[in-house]
């Protein structure tokens, strides 16, 4: 009899996958978090150079070559005001693996870790892979975690508390004030802070903090090439922390993963140390974006938290909505995808074009009809 871990016995597929997979050919597909926005020239042809030159054909260092490492220490200086070492960084396979790693590095078999509800399908099944409890606590009614909540989730056996900002699927952006909460709670309690910022560029309605900023042993740091350079396919990310916890977690990368892909290292330490302006286009077109989403869905009598970041909407929606929507040809999300809390929602990506996203708010508002 074919027997299987119970790790892997414990998750599922991701929703958003399911979603994504049954949607016809014709589709207007608002279920994936994909920019439509090519990878940044620059990167591409450092990437290609470094190919014919054949630079890209042995490994690299473990954490990533030194000037890869260097252009993400100086984009978190000058993003954010964060001095970090090169030697803190691991360059992963996409944000994924570095949220792996770290809780692969600091979660004990049954330890808790407490996770946004609703939140990025992976913070669960990561939690679960490691060996843990994910302890998922619910959102305030804008969407935002609440500081306190978080604390309140607080045990001896919790390992460490994961915050998005801004946030999959929400869009929202934690305040400064509750970043330094988060920083202050993983500092008095002694549990690590896994703050996921993949999404930090793209911000609308005020700025991007980190954690970082405010504790620096409790707290580490995931970002990625993908969403801020639209490279979802190159599977460039990387982790920052404290030295102690970088050790840690490069004795895991190390054996699952070895270095990250040579070429991609390339074409990233491309994009982050050359001009920004695709960073800032993007932004711009995804605001254009979230203002023509939230027109659409109050049209449509859907009531929905205004998104300061990222690329998703989370309306509020009735019962028969994302299955009317699907139906009609516009692919979303139901909410419960996400968590338990995400129940009566449904996730918009408006990482699509304008015209598309029109002809789907169209559609989104006879689908709003059809189940009232």
């Amino acid at each position: 009899m074919t027997r299987f871990s119970d790790r892997v016995e414990r998750i599922s597929i991701s929703g958003i996958r399911e979603v994504f997979e049954a949607a016809g050919d014709d589709a207007i597909n608002l279920g994936l978090g994909q920019p439509d926005f090519p990878a940044p020239e620059h990167a591409r042809r450092a990437a290609v150079d470094a190919i014919e030159a054949g630079d890209t054909d042995g490994y690299t260092s473990n954490k990533g070559t030194l000037e890869l490492r260097t252009a993400i220490a100086d984009r978190h200086a000058a993003d954010q005001g964060v001095d970090v070492d090169p030697d803190d960084v691991i360059a992963t396979a996409g944000g994924s693996e570095a949220l792996h790693l770290a809780m692969e590095a600091h979660v004990e078999p049954g330890q808790e870790v407490i996770i946004p509800d609703p939140g990025f399908v992976a913070y669960d099944a990561l939690a679960k892979l490691a060996g843990g409890e994910p302890v998922p606590v619910p959102l305030r009614e804008d969407l935002t975690v609440d500081p306190a909540a978080v604390e309140a989730a607080i045990t001896d056996d919790t390992a460490a508390f994961v915050v998005n900002s801004p946030g999959n699927p929400t869009g929202t952006v934690s305040p400064e004030s509750d970043v330094r909460e988060f920083a202050r709670i993983a500092r008095e309690h002694d549990v690590l802070c896994v703050s996921d910022e993949v999404y930090a560029p793209f911000v609308f309605d005020g700025d991007h903090r980190s954690p970082l900023e405010f504790e620096r042993e409790n707290v580490v740091a995931i970002d990625a090439c993908s969403k801020r350079y639209s490279m979802t396919g190159w599977r460039l990310g990387w982790v920052t922390g404290a030295t102690d916890r970088i050790e840690r977690m490069l004795r895991v990368h190390q054996y699952v993963q070895a270095c990250a892909s040579a070429p991609a290292q390339y074409a990233a330490e491309a994009a982050l140390a050359g001009p920004q302006g695709v960073v800032d286009e993007m932004r711009g077109a995804y605001e254009r974006r979230r203002d023509l989403v939230l027109d659409g869905l109050a049209e449509a009598g859907l009531d929905c938290p205004t998104p300061q970041g990222a690329f998703y909407a989370m309306p509020r929606v009735p019962e028969g909505f994302v299955d009317e929507c699907i139906e009609r040809g516009v692919i979303v999300v139901p909410g419960e995808a996400f968590g338990e809390h995400g129940a009566g929602h449904a996730r918009i990506s408006y990482a699509a074009g304008e015209a598309e996203l029109e002809a789907a708010m169209e559609t989104v508002a006879e689908a709003a009809a059809a189940v009232r």
